[in-house]
């Protein structure tokens, strides 16, 4: 984080080390104490949720101004979250013969979009969505 994203000014203790099983809880909601065997019983604790998600390619860094008008956007929902996938890195080091990997050179990154919401009613949905 010190190398890639120097301007978010990170520390270790901004920062949690988790499995990828344990990243999937803790996106889900998921208190960090629970055991990773709760997933096998197929139940949610929580209601019903919906979500809208999309993910985008960039291929070159996001000018500042640009930042600022997708920040906006963005927290105009009422449960935004961000997912920032860097490329590059380790993967970069792997030769291509030994693993494939198509997003290995011609991506900086990629991003999910997505958005959360209870209600199931149309009106609601169509917010997200549109």
């Amino acid at each position: 984080m010190k190398k890639g994203f120097t301007e978010l000014g990170l520390t270790r203790k901004d920062c949690v080390e988790m499995s990828w099983i344990e990243s999937v809880l803790y996106i889900a909601g998921y208190p960090r104490n629970i055991k990773q065997e709760f997933l096998l019983q197929g139940k949610s604790l929580f209601n019903k949720t919906n979500f809208k998600a999309k993910s985008d390619s960039v291929k070159e860094p996001i000018p500042e101004y640009v930042l600022e008008g997708i920040w906006k956007r963005f927290l105009q929902e009422d449960l935004p979250v961000a997912i920032w996938n860097t490329y590059g890195g380790m993967m970069s080091k792997i030769p291509e013969s030994k693993t494939r990997f198509r997003h290995r050179k011609e991506r900086e990154f990629m991003i999910q979009w997505l958005t959360v919401w209870q209600s199931g009613d149309t009106k609601t949905a169509a917010e997200h969505i549109d």
